[in-house]
């Protein structure tokens, strides 16, 4: 079966619609949120994203059918004083998964960090997303602790509220 995972161009108009159809497909599912994009995210998040240098999306064909995505935005690691990289989105479609393609979605944005200089990934799981876990886990990550007696790091949130 043909694959191919590449570093996605969004003024593609095939790989913007992909990024807006898998994002919007993950929206869906209840890890996503269970409610799809909104008409203003699907109106503009190809246009936001094109004006982030630091993000970076992949994506994954199976016999060019869109099948996966990373959305990942590089971050700033003050201890170590080098970039990171946040894998923001990671998804495969429903009817491509159990063939072993996020852990290699995963691998091209690791070998796409370290071509950048970064020091780390990260990314974010919820308490409940085990079948996430268990990939994670499997690929090397593990929950952030600075020093194991303060604790495992959590992620927080504050929503603000639209620009007037």
């Amino acid at each position: 079966m043909m694959e191919e995972i590449l570093i996605a161009d969004l003024k593609l108009t095939a790989h913007a619609q992909a990024t807006l159809d898998l994002l919007n497909e993950y929206a869906q599912e209840e890890a996503g949120g269970s409610c799809g994009l909104s008409d203003y995210v699907k109106a503009n998040l190809i246009h936001e994203l094109l004006q982030r240098k630091q993000a970076l999306v992949l994506l994954a064909f199976v016999q060019g059918v869109p099948a996966g995505l990373v959305i990942a935005l590089e971050g700033f690691s003050t201890f170590a004083c080098k970039p990171l990289l946040n894998i923001h989105d990671l998804m495969v479609s429903a009817e491509f998964r159990g063939r072993g393609l996020a852990k290699r979605l995963l691998a091209r944005a690791e070998v796409v960090a370290m071509e950048r200089g970064c020091c780390k990934l990260t990314l974010e799981v919820l308490q409940g997303n085990a079948a996430a876990q268990a990939l994670y886990r499997a690929c090397g990550y593990a929950g952030y602790a600075l020093k194991p007696q303060m604790g495992i790091a959590q992620f927080w949130q504050k929503p603000l509220p639209p620009a007037a």
